[in-house]
């Protein structure tokens, strides 16, 4: 399905074998609790799923974007909150491999790789949401530092995270306003920057997403990603498409655990006498979810190609989100349909799919972003005589 080589067809299999044994069996009760997976994360630095996207010379086990997509659906698949813990930590670095200095590069990447420096990505203002033009966090440079101040909101893993690439303004009166953000690549512990809440959520327990607040913290002029003003915003998108991709893959893991509990419920359980899988209506409830997921499969993968071959992928990486967390919704609530009753219920984790598949609606850019940036791309790309 994957079309991966033996060595990490192989890694996704220990993946796919420490969730089912290690994960499933505890996930309930540490998501009930919305208690950090501590002992999983060290586990996951341990396999080095931490540093799946980073090469050498920084790391000796790297994977193809493919492999890295196999392995969050994986990961997801046992609890989609152990997938969102790498996922901007997986972006962080993407953007210091294409766009950082040999030096920021040397300095992080290697820590990163192991896990020993988390790292995750700071975008969305408490005014703003998806609308990045309207961005008010400012760093003004004065002599070798910027003096940061502004807010953020909605940030996984902040409280775990040493590292932060924080999307801001270096430039507040140019026109148009994207040409004037930066990326600096912030460390905690200075004073001035303070993460100030964890924000309550629907599903996605156990990691934590946070408020941030910024107050004349000041960071040094290295700390610019690439060492180049004017060019975070489009560094960032860059960085959004393998994180598109990377939330795209997290609904296929919710759908195929939504999949996977409705298919076992439907051949243990009876009514009229036979397993109520015979019953059409469930047949068809099944036929229809394995289909849209295999589908959905189809088209991450079609955008982890397009992004390992080095071409641009926004277009594809948005249609994979949009259609893959649409899809996971959809699974998520027929699965419930064929628990009956017992799918309402907290002793079954299909409530649980169906609290967690809303975040890759709305995350990452909303679905309703996705239908813009795809809409743009597709007419960008067409050659329509005049």
């Amino acid at each position: 399905m994957y079309e991966l080589n033996e060595e990490e067809s192989a890694i996704v299999a220990l993946v796919r074998d420490w969730i089912d044994r290690e994960v499933k069996p505890q996930v309930q009760e540490l998501e009930h609790s919305n208690t950090y997976p501590e002992k999983f994360i060290e586990q996951m630095k341990q396999m080095g799923i931490y540093g799946l996207v980073i090469p050498e010379p920084w790391n000796d086990a790297s994977v193809s974007v493919p492999c890295y997509a196999a392995v969050t659906a994986e990961l997801a698949r046992g609890w989609m909150s152990l997938a969102g813990a790498m996922g901007g930590h997986s972006v962080v670095a993407k953007l210091l491999l294409s766009y950082g200095t040999r030096e920021q590069q040397d300095r992080y990447l290697p820590r990163m790789a192991t896990g020993e420096i988390r790292a995750t990505m700071a975008l969305t203002e408490p005014g703003g949401g998806s609308d990045l033009q309207a961005m008010r966090t400012i760093a003004r440079k004065e002599g070798s530092e910027y003096v940061v101040n502004g807010s953020k909101t909605w940030i996984t893993n902040a409280r775990r995270s040493q590292l932060v690439a924080l999307l801001c303004r270096t430039d507040p009166h140019a026109e148009p306003t994207h040409r004037g953000m930066s990326i600096l690549l912030v460390e905690k512990g200075a004073p001035g920057f303070e993460v100030s809440r964890d924000l309550p959520k629907l599903g996605y327990k156990g990691v934590e997403s946070c408020e941030l607040s910024f107050d004349d913290f000041r960071a040094p002029e290295d700390a610019l990603l690439g060492g180049v003003e004017g060019q975070g915003f489009a560094q960032m998108m860059r960085g959004l498409e393998i994180g598109r991709i990377q939330v795209a893959s997290r609904a296929l893991g919710v759908g195929a655990a939504a999949l996977e509990d409705a298919l076992r419920y439907s051949q243990q359980r009876e009514s009229f006498g036979q397993p109520i899988w015979k019953h059409q209506s469930i047949g068809n409830y099944l036929a229809d979810m394995a289909t849209q997921l295999t589908a959905a499969e189809q088209l991450v993968m079609y955008a982890a190609r397009k992004y390992e071959s080095g071409e641009r992928a926004d277009m594809e990486a948005g249609m994979a989100k949009l259609f893959a967390s649409e899809t996971a919704m959809k699974i998520a609530l027929d699965a419930i349909r064929i628990h009956g009753g017992y799918g309402y219920s907290t002793e079954f984790d299909v409530e649980r799919y169906f609290r967690d598949a809303p975040l890759m609606i709305v995350g990452e850019g909303t679905n309703e972003i996705q239908r813009n940036v795809i809409a743009r791309q597709l007419v960008a790309r067409s050659k329509v005589s005049s």
